[in-house]
């Protein structure tokens, strides 16, 4: 069974940084895709990066060119680099790992965009 587990999350100011990251217990690569997803207060869970495991990429409009996903092969750790958070960046992230129809999810991580 996938166990995924998430840090990296806080409270940041507008304008700023934060990098979440999530470890796996398998081999990232045996995955077909990992991704981030997130939740904010009284919202439907939506989709915010994922990459495939050839390593392309996808992003809701909303975050593209703010934020990037990477993965260290090498460590089972998929990164989200934050940059330039807004306030509606606030909400619960979470991790997922996809294999074929299953998809793993994480426990999730708080993410505070406030001055």
């Amino acid at each position: 069974q996938v166990q995924l587990v998430e840090f990296g999350g806080g409270l940041v100011q507008p304008g700023g940084s934060l990098t979440l990251s999530c470890a796996a217990s398998g081999r990232i690569l045996s995955f077909d895709s990992m991704g981030w997803y997130r939740q904010a207060p009284g919202q439907q869970r939506e989709f915010v990066a994922a990459m495939s495991k050839v390593g392309s990429t996808d992003y809701t409009d909303s975050v593209k060119g703010r934020f990037t996903i990477s993965r260290d092969s090498a460590k089972n750790t998929v990164h989200l680099q934050m940059n330039s958070l807004k306030p509606e960046d606030t909400a619960v992230y979470y991790c997922t790992a996809a294999i074929g129809k299953f998809t793993a999810w994480g426990q999730g991580t708080q993410v505070t965009v406030s001055s």
